[in-house]
């Protein structure tokens, strides 16, 4: 090799070396920040419970400048365990608020309505279903999280999105965009990670300090900041850019999930037709307009001309210049996109439509523009569900919940519920909803349960406190509530062998055997010393006739206790039983 190609691929190779020395040297100073989806949750000293994972609440912070005004939207905590067991049937949820159970929160939510299902549905298998769901963002984070989640190994993959393409983080028609072309926009997500990347935004942001009205950032929702093109008319370059956004990105995330094996459940999106009049239209010399169709499909409403109707006020819902609600294309595109091999569709916005009165979606299974009232999130849960059985993904299921026992049943208290409602106040108390903030109107609360939600949306107490609020009523009480109350904060925290043992022993008072053996393992699990645990597991594994099973338990008892008076009564019969068996088998 000559000199002059030398240095030829010395010069090249110069600024190359300077970047990675300044990358490297920004990270031995800690500079900048990582901001993973998922992080562990912090073992207590001297613990024997398994690690835990849990989707990190701020990760909304990853498209935003350090320091900058990213808005304060979380993902709920909820738990997983980090290493999958063999027996485990792990599922994660991915989409914007609606995914995510606003306003009422993870019990209301795809996650976990389907948690609390499928643990009925496969007593013998660790279920997992994990939300990464959060409001406000689109398919670019749905996008942007895909190879984080793929490393947790998910049997299967739920997606509930479309309404943020727009106006949501990083939509074409959003104040937080960070970049004008998708190109652009994929080269953000793939650099935001880097330190000198993070330097450069964070000078820039130092000399910007955001391109956000000074009026929207004394607003109190993020509605109001959010929405930098308020008029993007039907079939414009902005609205056609907002289909293809999602197409692009969706098909992204599929391919990625096809190449890991893993199936995907995407499903059509629903919102308010009837009773969400368009928050902005332009009168028009043609009169297609979104007022003018409103208009028409309340007339035709009156008149019980219900299919017209429907037509009508969807034609107010696509032709609507102010998008927070998905246009119709948007389903279209779903319903393409889950043609896709190993891509199942769920028809979530048909299921709404059955339940509606008079086939149009309202007030009744929606509380605002697109937010679900409990009914409508069971709707759309209740929807996954049935795909799932449908698909013969997790095989024949061994105890199927159905609806009707579902729909009873849901893990919502109805602290929540009020909680909810109160959120959903003081969003509509400001834009887009109204021109100016009003003051709050929040509903009055009548019962314990509604001054407990109130409570909690004062912020003064949480869920945790609204669970045990619940199970301390219910214990002389309700039966019922006591049970779904001991569950919830069993599964809200794994780790704690006081609350599942509670959850074990109320299962079997219940007569619910099969449910029991999860909870007990968790408590042995982190308390191996304590006899009661293992002696209420052979307890539920007996009931069972899972003689077998039993009798490890029982043995365990002895290795803490050699002296145990039931575990010693219990034992020899057990096993003098399955001695009978098995000579009878002979």
């Amino acid at each position: 090799m000559n000199k002059t190609r030398v240095y030829q691929l010395i010069a090249l190779a110069i600024p190359f070396a300077f970047f990675a020395l300044l990358e490297g040297g920004l990270r031995l100073f800690d500079y900048g920040r990582d901001m993973p989806l998922f992080m562990d949750y912090p073992q207590a000293e001297n613990s024997t419970a398994p690690p835990y994972l849990l989707p990190r609440p701020d990760v909304v912070k990853r498209y935003f400048p350090e320091g900058s005004a990213a808005p304060s939207v979380t993902i709920e905590t909820n738990f997983f365990l980090k290493n999958k067991p063999e027996d485990a049937l792990r599922i994660v949820v991915q989409g914007g608020s609606t995914a995510a159970g606003f306003p009422f929160g993870y019990g209301a939510s795809i996650a976990g309505m389907l948690d609390y299902r499928l643990k009925q549905s496969f007593p013998d298998k660790t279920v997992e279903v994990i939300n990464t769901a959060l409001a406000a963002v689109n398919s670019y984070t749905v996008l942007d999280f895909v190879d984080e989640i793929i490393e947790q190994k998910p049997d299967a993959v739920l997606i509930y999105a479309g309404h943020n393409e727009y106006l949501g983080i990083l939509g074409v028609g959003s104040a937080y965009t960070a970049a004008n072309s998708a190109a652009a926009t994929l080269l953000y997500l793939k650099l935001k990670d880097s330190r000198i990347f993070q330097l450069l935004q964070n000078i820039y942001w130092q000399f910007t300090k955001a391109d956000v009205p000074k009026n929207a950032q004394r607003s109190r929702t993020f509605m109001s900041k959010v929405a930098k093109h308020k008029n993007i008319p039907f079939g414009s370059e902005l609205y056609e850019a907002g289909l293809a956004q999602f197409d692009n990105n969706i098909s992204l995330v599929i391919a990625k999930y096809q190449a890991a094996g893993i199936p995907v459940f995407i499903s059509s999106i629903a919102s308010n037709l009837a009773d969400q009049a368009p928050f902005s239209s332009k009168e028009t010399p043609n009169e297609q307009n979104a007022d003018y169709y409103y208009q028409q499909g309340q007339k035709l409403l009156a008149q019980a001309n219900y299919k017209k109707a429907k037509q009508a006020f969807t034609k107010a819902r696509d032709y609507d210049l102010l998008r927070f609600r998905a246009p119709s294309a948007m389903n279209d595109i779903i319903i393409e996109l889950a043609k896709n091999e190993s891509v199942y569709f769920v028809d979530a916005n048909q299921a709404l439509t059955q339940a509606a009165k008079h086939g149009i979606i309202g007030k009744s299974l929606m509380l605002e523009h697109l937010h679900p009232t409990i009914d409508g999130y069971f709707v759309i849960a209740d929807s996954f569900y049935n795909a799932i059985v449908k698909s013969n993904v997790f095989g024949q299921f061994p105890q199927p919940i159905s609806t009707a026992k579902a729909q009873k049943d849901v893990p919502v208290f109805d602290a929540e519920v009020y909680w909810g409602k109160a959120k959903i106040a003081g969003l509509m108390a400001d834009y887009p909803f109204t021109d100016k903030p009003q003051k709050v109107k929040l509903p009055v609360a009548k019962t314990p349960s509604d001054r407990l939600g109130l409570s909690a949306y004062r912020k003064k107490i949480g869920w945790l406190t609204i669970a045990t609020e619940n199970l301390n009523y219910a214990k002389k009480n309700d039966p019922a509530l006591f049970l779904k109350s001991a569950k919830l904060l069993a599964d809200a925290m794994p780790f704690d062998a006081a609350h599942n043992y509670r959850a074990g022993v109320a299962l079997i008072k219940a007569k619910q055997f099969f449910q029991a053996p999860r909870y007990l393992k968790r408590a042995v699990a982190v308390n191996q010393s304590d006899v009661n645990y293992p002696l209420a597991l052979s307890h539920a594994y007996l009931e069972q006739g899972k003689l077998k099973q039993a009798v490890p338990w029982l043995e365990s008892v002895l290795v803490l206790e050699p002296k145990n008076a039931t575990a010693n009564d219990i034992l020899p019969k057990v096993k003098a039983r399955l001695a009978s068996q098995v000579n009878s088998n002979n």
